[in-house]
């Protein structure tokens, strides 16, 4: 566990992302399409970070396209996709069938143990959900122990510590104090076990503010943060705003063509956009505005779907 206990951590996100260097073990916040750290993400692309090796727990676009811009190299994740509404992740298959990425497929509750075991300061903690499985084969450091109470054979795991925790809030104070809206996925845990914690949030408030809506991050884990608005789109932070599905759509379209289409999606949206505020413009105020209004009514929320 890092301590960083500096009393004002709120810098731009250029200098937030430029403390992350190639080739580092990036933890990324949030799950599927809920409060994905998209801002810090869009950045890395940015800035050309190459040679990442990203952990998370069950991750679509993020991971996807940082898997189309070449910025990763090695992917542990327990799933990569768009679910049952979108299907598979594109630049992801492609890459994992092309050997272009080293997968390293885990699941959530081993994921979460080992950051356990970081966090608590253990050299293994045991497991058993990935016994019999082919998981094994991909973790060659996964190793077996005996129960000394009962004889049963276990999995050991060992410790993860990642270089960096990517999370996004929907508030938080300069000290660094993060309030997050529940499902937590695996932030807590990143942000314990990890050197260091970046996050972005919708807002800064004061710490009266941020106290009185509950700390869930505590600010001495936490190096830096960084207030984008939006900063989670096109996934999304509620309860300020749904996820953008037209704009899912319109991603895993150009991802599952690839070629010149996914090279015009890039373009338009990360590469071609210098900074996050001419991103959300590109994106539209409009539109943006419409993905808060999910909770106004059913009809509301039913046509962000269509």
């Amino acid at each position: 566990m890092a301590f960083h206990l500096d009393t004002d951590k709120l810098v731009d996100l250029d200098r937030a992302v430029r403390s992350i260097e190639d080739g580092a073990l990036v933890a990324l916040g949030g799950g599927l399409s809920a409060r994905l750290p998209m801002a810090l993400v869009r950045e890395l692309i940015r800035q050309g970070r190459s040679g990442l090796h990203v952990v998370g727990s069950a991750h679509s676009i993020d991971v996807d396209v940082l898997i189309a811009t070449g910025t990763v190299t090695v992917c542990e994740e327990s799933y990569v996709g768009f679910e049952q509404d979108l299907g598979l992740a594109p630049a992801y298959r492609r890459a994992a069938e092309t050997g272009t990425i080293e997968v390293r497929e885990s699941c959530c509750v081993t994921i979460l143990t080992q950051l356990r075991a970081a966090e608590f300061g253990l050299p293994f903690l045991p497991v058993r959900g990935v016994k019999g499985s082919d998981i094994r084969r991909l973790h060659p450091e996964y190793r077996e122990v005996v129960c000394p109470f009962t004889g049963e054979t276990l999995v050991a795991v060992p410790p993860l510590r990642p270089d960096v925790a990517l999370i996004h809030a929907p508030l938080g104070d300069r000290r660094g104090n993060l309030h997050l809206d529940q499902p937590y996925v695996l932030d807590e845990r990143f942000a314990a076990a990890s050197r260091n914690v970046i996050a972005t949030v919708e807002r800064v408030g004061s710490a009266e503010e941020v106290a009185a809506a509950g700390v869930t991050i505590p600010a001495h884990l936490v190096s830096a943060v960084a207030e984008v608005p939006y900063g989670a789109h096109p996934a999304s932070c509620y309860p300020a705003y749904a996820y953008d599905r037209a704009h899912l759509g319109e991603y895993v379209r150009a991802a599952t063509a690839g070629g010149s289409e996914l090279a015009e999606y890039l373009d338009r949206y990360l590469t071609g956009q210098p900074t996050e505020e001419a991103y959300r413009k590109l994106v539209g105020a409009d539109r943006l505005a419409a993905l808060g209004q999910w909770s106004e009514s059913i009809d509301a929320w039913k046509e962000l779907f269509r």
